[in-house]
Order: structure tokens, then sequence, then C-alpha cells
């Protein structure tokens, strides 16, 4: 690791989210120390939370809630409007959209079963060989066949 400083921008939802854990703690009299026992980390780990400097994951927000004694929700409740716009909005799809990627798995899902269904190592090798050449032909800039939709029956 490199000795010089680096800045990182912390994420205002991390930020109030920590506020809100810090909040709740002290409500509840609780020292960081305390807090930390209870959920196997340490004090200094509690401090990053309430700080915003590391991202809570969803199991250890849950933990927290139970600890805490309130529901998950808390650590969001009062959150600015400024701060909520700051999270990627939701992508939009399509219903046609939507079929397609379920078209897509099944097919994958089929593909992979089948595949496994060969008893020979060697044409198991030998088709993996060729699933990757037809890649290595869409990646060398040949147009890929274009895919047929499926009539519905």
């Amino acid at each position: 690791m490199t000795s010089g400083s680096f800045s990182v921008a912390l994420d205002p939802i991390d930020i109030h989210v920590g506020s809100r854990v810090r909040l709740r703690r002290n409500l509840k009299g609780m020292s960081q120390e305390k807090l930390g026992l209870a959920i196997g980390l340490t004090f200094q780990q509690i401090q990053k939370y309430e700080r915003g400097a590391n991202r809570i994951g969803s199991s250890r927000l849950f933990q927290l809630a139970q600890v805490l004694d309130v529901p998950p929700s808390f650590f969001f409740d009062d959150m600015p409007a400024e701060v909520a716009a700051t999270a990627p909005s939701p992508v939009a799809v399509s219903h046609e959209q939507a079929e397609d990627q379920a078209s897509d798995d099944e097919e994958t899902r089929s593909l992979v079963e089948t595949y496994y269904r060969i008893k020979s190592p060697l044409v198991r090798k030998r088709v993996f060989e060729l699933v990757k050449a037809f890649d290595t032909e869409v990646l060398a800039g040949r147009k890929a066949p274009r895919r047929r939709r499926r009539k519905a029956a």
C-alpha cells in the first residue's frame, strides 16, 4: 500500500443511515463498544458505520435493527429529499423486454442442463470450444445472427 493520501467521497445515504445508527444508539444509552460486542464488531467499525465511511450491508443492518430495537426502515426515516435523490433510479423495463429476458433465461437454463447431460468429457469439451468460437466471431466484429422471435402458440 502506498503512503499517499487520497480522498473518497462518502455516499450521502450511507452518512444518513450511519447518523440514524448513532442517534438510536445514543437514545438507548449504549456505547459504540457495547453495540459492537452485540453484533460481533469492534467499536472502530461502529465508528466507521456511524460516519458513513463504511457501507452497512443488509444483514448487518438487520442485526443493528434488532439490537437497537427498531425496524430496519428506521435507518432511512427522515432522509432529506436531496439525499434520497442521490440514489440511482430503477431501470424501467418494458413488458416486451421482460418477456425477452425470461425467454433468454429459459434458453440459458435449457442449454446448461443439456450441456451437463453430455456424458463424454471430450464431446462436452468440443461443444464448449464450439460455443467459444461463436463468441470469438462476435467479438471480432462479425455480426451475430439475428434472433428470431418465437411465435405465440
